[in-house]
């Protein structure tokens, strides 16, 4: 499947430390997406994956990087990222928000994209509808991942089953039309929050499944302070709406 030619997909990807990934996910996303652009947006990374994203640009005019001082967050890095997208003139009509890793398979790309064509304005990546799935987590990463699910979706109402799904494709439309500087979250909560933010502007979210593996290289990110924020962030967004 290929995306719709008027689309013009720019697939975010933020970084540190994922030289050992980097390339591979790269090149698998321009082979799923070849008429989209890649922005990588790395944080300093001490292992070089910000020289190396600069390579894979100066080889590949679709490749461009953003660098960033260091260590400031996931949200930030997104919210950095989408700014950069939103004032380039090449005009992306679709924003995709992906780990470096391969947790996100670039194989289910042209599928968001095709989710937007057919009328959504937020398509996700879902590891908890049906044919959805992870795979190598143990039973307390998947506690921990569907609790936490399940909490902001109870507490915010939004109408999504894996609300901290990371692998999101926003329209255009959705990121005009939020306040970007009003979003809170720096870390893992971002995913939430912006969910949240574009369903209570109206904007149609749907669901797509997709199998979530573990990382095989690199380190995981996530650490008990950032899911910590996230539920704090929860009760902030409660208390707001």
């Amino acid at each position: 499947m290929s995306e719709p030619s008027e689309q013009r997909p720019l697939v975010l990807i933020p970084t540190y430390n994922e030289r050992e990934n980097l390339a591979a996910i790269v090149a698998a996303t321009l082979v799923a997406l070849p008429t989209g652009r890649i922005l990588v947006i790395d944080d300093a990374s001490p292992d070089g994956t910000g020289a190396l994203a600069d390579e894979l640009a100066l080889a590949e005019p679709r490749v461009s990087v953003l660098h960033r001082a260091g260590k400031q967050g996931l949200g930030r890095a997104y919210l950095d990222g989408f700014r950069r997208g939103l004032a380039d003139p090449w005009r992306a009509t679709h924003f995709v928000s992906m780990d470096a890793d391969f947790s996100h398979d670039p194989k289910y790309l042209p599928g968001l994209l095709a989710a937007c064509a057919a009328g959504a304005d937020v398509a996700i990546g879902s590891r908890y509808v049906r044919g959805g799935g992870t795979v190598d987590w143990g039973f307390g990463r998947r506690l921990i991942s569907r609790a936490g699910g399940l909490y902001a979706r109870a507490l915010l109402g939004v109408p999504v089953r894996d609300v901290t799904a990371g692998f999101v494709c926003y329209a255009r439309a959705v990121l005009e039309d939020l306040d970007l500087a009003a979003v809170a979250a720096s870390g893992y909560g971002f995913q939430i929050e912006m969910k949240h933010r574009a369903h209570r502007r109206g904007f149609v979210l749907r669901e797509l499944p997709i199998v979530f593996p573990d990382r095989t290289r690199g380190t995981s990110k996530m650490t008990p302070a950032i899911a910590a924020e996230a539920l704090r962030l929860v009760w902030r967004l409660r208390r707001a709406a």
